[in-house]
């Protein structure tokens, strides 16, 4: 899996898509699951978690949060292309980076 915590993602797929030809939104990615191949992405498939309170004095009610979706489901953002990419990795100057398919620049 490529995508990381910290990246900047495309939703491409499912009921938060964001991706089209004339308008792309952009996303943090807030945590990555590589063994379950899925990741967190800020503001994207929000569910409501109703919690009781736990202690005296403390608030329960309905808590939004999201929740997993599929690593196939974004794709990450290349600043230089304005768009949602394909990534590889390569070794560039002894370091392993992403680097985007079309404008072939390594993606931070």
């Amino acid at each position: 899996m490529l995508i990381k915590k910290g990246d900047t993602v495309v939703v491409i797929s499912g009921e938060s898509k964001s991706y089209s030809a004339d308008k792309t939104e952009t996303h943090k990615v807030l945590r990555a699951m590589p063994k379950d191949n899925k990741v967190i992405v800020e503001g994207v498939n929000m569910i409501v978690r109703h919690t009781k309170p736990k202690k005296m004095g403390e608030a329960g009610g309905r808590i939004e949060k999201e929740a997993p979706i599929d690593a196939s489901n974004v794709m990450l953002y290349c600043p230089n292309c304005k768009k949602g990419v394909r990534v590889s990795n390569e070794v560039v100057d002894g370091k392993k980076v992403r680097v985007c398919k079309v404008c072939k620049k390594a993606i931070q």
